[in-house]
């Protein structure tokens, strides 16, 4: 084995969404970083839907990009439809989504890496991890040398002992036209990792020339695009529209005809696949009911043909592709380019990691992404960040930023990880977050930008601009409590219009804009100074006052929660044997060893009793 010449402080191993992230957040905090990727040309690749964010998603994107992340800013600089998701639901679960140019979205984001002061970026397969003891020290790759350093962050993606499969067909793959991992994942076994076998899949991609427009759906973007970056001022690319069609009668008897050649159902596949993000054979066997599902035909750039039909995964036998994909209305003629297949890979149960992405069996280790059993780019993304910026902690000797459930999409999902563990492929829903209504999209920069800031991620500029908006939020609330309404001084129509005539005292204009019925836009007919205020600083006000009692009301419940997430149980704690504690409960503990009262709390099966006597055990401890 050749040693390379070179000690590195952090080696990401994977050029995945997660991997980009966490190489990128390393050398910017100022950690000489190596990221090693099988592939340099696919830096970044989508290698499932061609599209940034959505329910839940894009939260976690905003989130990335308060802390200083890259992949808001790439999205906005190639994407080519943009849309706000939930428009008339509450501001906790809008959403924002976008579709990218796949190629120029690689492109850019590989630009960015090379461009990063500390980032060396080199193609090699890694094999296995180098230890001193339980501390990892580097990496082997399959060439045959060994890079050294201080930490070490895998994101492999679906690459451990990938495999591919098409009907009964099935061969070795990290994702179609690349090569799999091999080694690592039994690496990670004899080092004590409980690795694991997951599946997704993904649609073909069809011929657009061979698609018939004309007798589709055009579902187009809105008409001002709203970046994801606070950083960006506008959207300045060619928009382009996607296209709706559903799937009959006849596309459902094809595919069940198909049935004894999936792989799916004659037993092939062995991982589990996404529960929310099924097969359309899944779908079609389990929802017998349906008599369509809906796909949406999405151009996967400016400059192809190739377009993406999302929700339409499968792994059936090619001959059944062809003629499932025909039986659409307006594809009768469509061509495959690239078929659809499923492929499963090895994860490893991230109950093994500790909130900072750092593993428990292995010192100076993180995982990130699919790894971690999650399904997802932003997800990926989300953990990458993470990952590489406690690893940089690390290397620097200061404390890892653990972001807590109340804080953001990213610590919920972080502690679901490690609490629960993953046996299917995670998703991030807004309904996993209890305090969704202080986790907004609109708010991600004033929960997390300081805190990017602090640990180096975030620059100046864009800390002082995030400063001002942050004065202006409080300037213009202060200014709406004393600002009042005086119903002689005011147009009759405007309160006729909002039922407010024979109105005797005068109303604040906050407590006129915390009405339902009324909005900024209106207040702005009695008070001109509202419009004067930037768009981004009005949504702000306005939702934090008609808000406010919900707030305060989720405000009170973290206040209640926070003294279990912050009492810490030490890493030697023996729980077999504790007295009052159940056998079940002293084995889930044992097996998931939390590191807090509050992530013990939220093991399955873990009572409230339980927690109780786990308290005083606590405390009678450091009172020895």
């Amino acid at each position: 084995m050749i040693v390379y010449d070179k000690e590195y402080d952090v080696i990401v191993v994977g050029g995945g969404h997660a991997g980009c992230e966490a190489a990128l957040a390393a050398a910017r905090m100022g950690c000489e970083t190596l990221l090693l990727t099988i592939n340099l040309d696919a830096i970044a690749l989508m290698s499932c839907n061609p599209a940034i964010g959505g329910l839940a998603k894009g939260h976690l994107v905003k989130e990335i990009d308060a802390l200083g992340g890259e992949m808001a800013k790439n999205i906005d600089a190639t994407g080519i439809q943009f849309r706000i998701l939930n428009t008339k639901k509450g501001p906790a679960v809008r959403a924002s989504r976008a579709q990218a140019d796949k190629q120029q979205y690689r492109l850019r984001m590989k630009r960015v890496l090379e461009e990063q002061e500390n980032l060396h970026l080199k193609q090699a397969e890694v094999t296995a991890l180098v230890m001193d003891g339980e501390t990892v020290v580097g990496v082997d790759t399959k060439a045959g040398v060994r890079h050294m350093a201080k930490t070490v962050i895998l994101t492999t993606g679906t690459f451990m002992r990938g495999l591919i499969h098409i009907g009964l067909v099935h061969y070795s793959g990290g994702r179609a036209g690349d090569l799999p991992s091999v080694g690592l994942s039994d690496n990670l076994r004899e080092l004590g990792f409980d690795v694991g076998r997951l599946k997704t899949g993904t649609p073909a991609r069809l011929d657009s020339r061979t698609i018939d427009f004309g007798r589709l759906e055009a579902q187009y973007g809105d008409d001002q695009p709203i970046p994801f970056s606070f950083s960006t001022e506008r959207i300045l690319n060619k928009q382009v529209p996607c296209h709706i069609a559903y799937t009959n009668e006849r596309s459902h008897d094809i595919i069940r005809s198909g049935l004894d050649r999936s792989p799916l159902y004659s037993g092939i596949i062995e991982g589990v696949g996404p529960r929310y993000c099924p097969s359309i054979e899944d779908k079609v066997v389990r929802f017998p009911e349906k008599d369509r599902h809906q796909t949406f035909i999405e151009p996967e750039g400016l400059d192809t043909v190739e377009v993406y039909p999302s929700g339409l995964s499968t792994s059936l036998p090619i001959d059944v592709q062809w003629k499932f994909y025909r039986s659409i209305a307006g594809l009768e003629r469509v061509e495959i380019m690239r078929p659809a297949y499923a492929i499963e890979y090895d994860y490893v149960d991230p109950i093994q990691l500790h909130a900072s992405l750092e593993t428990k069996p292995a010192r100076n280790l993180y995982h990130a992404g699919q790894i971690n059993g999650t399904s997802g780019y932003e997800e990926a993304a989300a953990q990458g960040l993470l990952a590489g910026i406690n690893a940089a902690l690390r290397v620097q000797g200061r404390e890892p930023l653990i972001l807590g459930r109340n804080d953001a999409y990213i610590g919920v999902m972080i502690d679901d990880l490690v609490t629960m563990g993953s046996k299917e492929p995670y998703r991030m829903f807004t309904s996993r977050a209890e305090y969704r209504l202080l986790l907004r999209e609109d708010n991600a920069d004033l929960r997390l930008r300081e805190r990017g800031y602090e640990i180096g991620l975030v620059r100046d500029e864009e800390y002082g601009i995030f400063l001002r908006k942050k004065e202006m939020i409080k300037e213009e609330l202060q200014r709406l409590r004393q600002e009042k309404l005086i119903p002689s001084q005011v147009d009759d129509d405007f309160l006729e219009d909002f039922d407010l005539k024979g109105m005797q005292n005068a109303l604040t204009y906050e407590q006129l804009l915390r009405r339902p019925d009324v909005t900024s836009s209106d207040l702005s007919r009695i008070d001109e100074k509202i419009m004067e205020t930037p768009a981004d600083v009005r949504e702000q006000v306005e939702i934090q006052i008609k808000y406010q009692g919900y707030i305060d009301r989720q405000l009170e419940q973290v206040g209640r929660a926070k003294k279990l997430e912050h009492t810490k149980i030490p890493q030697d704690m023996q729980y077999m044997g504790l007295s009052g504690l159940s056998a079940e409960v002293q084995e889930k503990l044992h097996k998931f060893k939390p590191d807090t009262l509050g992530q013990a709390s939220r093991i399955p099966g873990v009572t409230p009793a339980a927690i109780t006597i786990l308290s005083i055990a606590l405390k009678s401890r450091c009172g020895q």
